[in-house]
């Protein structure tokens, strides 16, 4: 699969953020229950199949053919089934899931309120909900997050279709945190190789073949002392919080009674 800085790729993706994407998979297990599960979302299954087990179905949903079925063929005897839909279009039933986990995905629409309507169409009455997304003041500049939330934007949005909105923080330590600093810091010393802010009069798809390069790029770079476990971090050094301020990494929402 193509590095494009958006899909965890072991050995590729700086560890830091896998050990953020494995933290927030552990949380959302930490709050399930027996049932069917619906990942949303899935890409390569890697922490879809940790959800299965022998009371819990999982199906993943991912907008790629290729990315689905490589999840099914790499990951289907342990537990995974997957499908190729669209997120803010699902072809499934109204109510067909026990939980329904949405991790770092809602914020990829440009509309997101269609994909939030969606999973909570196939939620069970007495079911939950996971969202996972970037908390805006925090994030990298990246095209491919076209609809940043704040803990307050979050909340209203989730609540025009759930009876029952909790948000929290997912956060790291300092060791963890200061990795993420690091690489912030080699994004603005590129994003200063253009000043005048040209990239963003380019056409989306050139802005977007630009990003995915540097990203390419930098995390090349970094490989040696950041990714493939050599620095260290892991998902221990994650946690939610109910203190989110403007460096607060991520927001992790519990929803649960569906209005739609």
């Amino acid at each position: 699969m193509k590095l494009t800085g958006e899909r965890p790729i072991e050995g590729e993706t700086p560890d830091s953020l896998l050990a953020l994407h494995a933290a927030g998979y552990r949380e959302v297990r930490a709050r399930l229950g027996p049932g069917r599960l619906l990942d949303v979302g899935c890409g390569l299954g890697d922490e879809s199949v940790g959800f299965a087990t022998d009371d819990r179905a999982v199906v993943g949903v991912d907008y790629d053919p290729a990315t689905a079925a490589s999840a099914v063929r790499v990951h289907g005897r342990d537990g995974l089934s997957a499908v190729c839909g669209d997120g803010s279009r699902l072809g499934l039933r109204d109510g067909a899931f026990d939980a329904v986990c949405s991790s770092h995905l809602i914020e990829h629409f440009v509309d997101p309120e269609l994909h939030v309507r969606e999973v909570s169409r196939v939620l069970a009455d007495d079911g939950t909900a996971f969202f996972l997304t970037p908390n805006a003041p925090a994030d990298f500049e990246n095209p491919y997050h076209v609809y940043l939330f704040t803990p307050e934007d979050l909340t209203a949005t989730l609540r025009r279709h759930f009876g029952s909105v909790e948000v929290l923080g997912l956060d790291a330590n300092e060791v963890a945190k200061a990795d993420f600093e690091q690489r912030r810091a080699m994004a603005d010393r590129l994003l200063r190789l253009d000043p005048l802010g040209i990239r963003h009069r380019l056409p989306r798809q050139a802005f977007v073949w630009l990003h995915a390069t540097g990203r390419r790029f930098a995390y090349r770079y970094t490989s040696s002392s950041q990714t493939g476990g050599s620095s260290g971090i892991t998902a221990d050094d994650f946690a939610t919080t109910d203190a989110i301020d403007t460096t607060t990494l991520v927001l992790f929402a519990v929803c649960r009674q569906p209005l739609d």
